[in-house]
């Protein structure tokens, strides 16, 4: 097997985790996962979502949750090292983002999004495909000024939830057009759990053929079907080394109903079982590379506790497994 000895992991539980959440997370739960996933040694971590509240209650507290993390002691020495990132789907959020910016209480980095899907493409931001790329070429420079570093993501890669399958080229059509709009790096996004391992091999090949520099490619995988880990491995032998994750697993659609309360989130949920569709288990992912040799520059045990607590702030049991059964021991007197 041929693989990275070193990748980048950035957790983005605060965001992707907790937007499907059926119930609004405290304030105060998050800021504690944001400083605790620094204290981890995670450099990039997806703070909140800065669209309309009204369609995801729980990011109403956007403005405050990036006060406290800015104003945080606690990580106070590891800030000016992170990555802090805000998703921003049409012009007023991307708007908002640049005036937080300019305040010092913002995001380093901001997140546009497009999907291969015309018909996913309208219904995450209203807009279709060419539309939205032309919003883009107005707001990225804008956003650039403003110095913000901006994420271009595809999404809809390998398989749409309401069109069913899709075309892996056109993605890399899609990578260097966000790249030519000037992009600070490019999210890959299989954000529905359609990818098996060939195909995840099979694409990022083409990609690093095309474009080269898998440091600027970032790798976005859910587990839908159970298939994240290996999906993780063919990407990692592709020679992909820039992924993210959330803790638990957990992740999805912005919720429809929070606190008991019906709200438009994205509409219908695409899935059977609502709860299981998140992305790769951040505890699992950084235990596999561990014992595989490669490097990610993180606290492996501080994971496996802050993961215990994950569970403990949406309530439930998740869907890591390494937080059950702990790390592999690495001698015999390791063995209970």
């Amino acid at each position: 097997m041929n693989y990275p000895k070193k990748v980048v992991i950035g957790d983005i539980t605060v965001r992707d985790g907790f937007q499907h959440e059926e119930k609004f997370i405290p304030t105060a739960a998050k800021l504690w996962l944001a400083e605790e996933l620094l204290l981890c040694g995670f450099k990039h971590i997806e703070v909140t979502n800065f669209g309309n509240p009204s369609g995801m209650p729980q990011f109403k507290d956007a403005d405050e949750l990036f006060r406290l993390i800015r104003g945080s002691k606690r990580i106070a020495h590891l800030l000016p090292a992170a990555s802090l990132t805000a998703i921003t789907i049409r012009e007023k959020a991307i708007e908002r983002a640049i005036q937080a910016r300019k305040e010092g209480i913002g995001a380093d980095r901001i997140l546009l999004m497009v999907s291969t899907s015309e018909s996913h493409q309208y219904k995450n931001s209203g807009l279709t495909i060419d539309q939205y790329f032309k919003m883009a070429e107005e707001w990225v420079p804008k956003a650039l000024d403003a110095g913000l570093k901006v994420n271009g993501t595809v999404s809809t890669i390998w398989g749409c939830p309401i069109e069913g399958p899709t075309r892996l080229e056109r993605a890399v059509e899609f990578t260097q057009r966000w790249l030519d709009i000037g992009v600070s790096d490019v999210e890959h996004a299989d954000h529905d759990g359609s990818a098996s391992p060939d195909r995840i091999y099979r694409y990022f090949s083409m990609l690093l053929d095309k474009v080269q520099n898998p440091h600027k490619h970032i790798v976005h995988l859910h587990t839908t079907r159970g298939f994240g880990l290996a999906n993780v491995l063919a990407a990692l032998q592709a020679g992909m080394t820039n992924y993210e994750s959330t803790m638990g697993g957990i992740g999805g659609q912005p919720a429809n109903f929070v606190d008991g309360v019906p709200v438009s989130g994205t509409g219908e949920y695409y899935y059977k079982d609502s709860l299981n569709v998140g992305l790769v288990c951040t505890e699992d992912m950084v235990v596999m590379m561990d014992e595989m040799g490669i490097e990610t520059n993180l606290d492996v045990d501080r994971i496996l506790k802050t993961g215990k607590m994950v569970e403990r702030i949406v309530g439930r049991k998740l869907r890591s497994e390494s937080i059950n059964q702990g790390r592999i021991p690495k001698s015999l007197s390791g063995r209970e």
